[in-house]
């Protein structure tokens, strides 16, 4: 398949992701614009008992037909008339039905955050990926956040990091309790550094943030504090053996969206994801760990 004409479709017209993807890749003027294919059919979809998923579909669904975008009726309709899958059902709850419904047909597929609510589900995504030969990826656009990579960039090796610190806006959803709503976005900075092997979750919640502390395998410790208040914006502290670096995601013009989709571009053409599903499913883990912790104040095993 030749890259410049790779379709691409959507599953999930709910979240504001549906059509920010769809500018990077289909307006080749816009400043960012990412080559390699073009979002062509879509699935608008949503959950009703979500209101920041159904209160948004129709106004989504309009500007992606501005783009001239094809609107279907079924996840089947895309999956058979497209070469790759963007999942951005604003609802984790979901993603796994809808994965399910579309795993025949072997497309490589980006699940947009979070990739599920529950380990056991991401677990039997990956299975079923398996299974089939699927090409699969899903995190948070702040994993590859430009500040963050140029950080890590700066050192030929992670080896002397010694332990991380971030932080960033954490507004709660009942759909997607706990971390799963914005805390995956810190989340996701954490294990982009620190990798896999956290042990154990300790979670402290006040009704403005939350503090979670991660211990790995190998001694490190990586925190993150959720805010409920303030200004919103996220960053982190990288500590090496000799210097701590101050990472401020939001200092760099290009889009988080924009560095994602070159990697989801990348995985679409190579078929190899640059993301070990095994750390995606303990990066879902550690965010039911750290709910379960928020709940019961005790320290929870992963």
């Amino acid at each position: 398949m030749n890259q410049s004409t790779f379709r691409i479709g959507i599953i999930g017209i709910d979240s504001s992701h549906a059509p920010t993807f769809t500018q990077l890749l289909n307006d080749k003027d816009h400043p960012f614009h990412v080559a390699g294919g073009k979002v062509t059919i879509a699935y608008p979809g949503g959950s009703p008992d979500f209101e920041m998923s159904y209160s948004r579909i129709e106004g989504f669904t309009a500007q992606l037909r501005e783009r001239g975008v094809e609107i279907v009726d079924s996840p089947e309709e895309v999956a058979a008339n497209c070469d790759g899958i963007l999942m951005t059902s604003v609802d984790g709850r979901i993603h796994l039905e809808q994965f399910r419904r579309v795993a025949s047909y072997r497309r490589p597929i980006f699940i947009d955050k979070p990739m599920t609510v529950s380990s056991v589900e991401a677990s039997e995504i990956f299975t079923i990926a398996q299974e089939n030969n699927i090409p699969i990826m899903s995190c948070s656009s702040l994993r590859y956040a430009e500040e963050l990579t140029i950080a890590l960039e700066a050192s030929d090796t992670s080896a002397n990091v010694i332990g991380m610190d971030c932080y960033g806006p954490m507004a709660l959803q009942p759909t997607q309790p706990g971390l799963f709503w914005y805390g995956v976005h810190t989340v996701e900075m954490l294990f982009r550094v620190l990798g896999k092997g956290c042990l154990h979750v300790t979670a402290t919640t006040t009704e403005d943030h939350d503090l979670i502390t991660g211990v790995w395998d190998n001694g490190v410790i990586g925190t993150i504090r959720g805010n409920r208040k303030g200004n919103g914006q996220f960053g982190a502290l990288l500590h090496r053996e000799s210097h701590t670096q101050f990472v401020d995601v939001n200092k760099h013009p290009k889009p988080y969206y924009a560095s994602l989709l070159e990697k989801i571009m990348t995985m679409f053409v190579s078929a190899t994801p640059d993301i070990d599903g095994e750390e995606t499913i303990q990066i879902i883990r550690f965010m039911e760990a750290a709910n379960e912790s928020r709940e019961t104040g005790l320290t929870v095993n992963l």
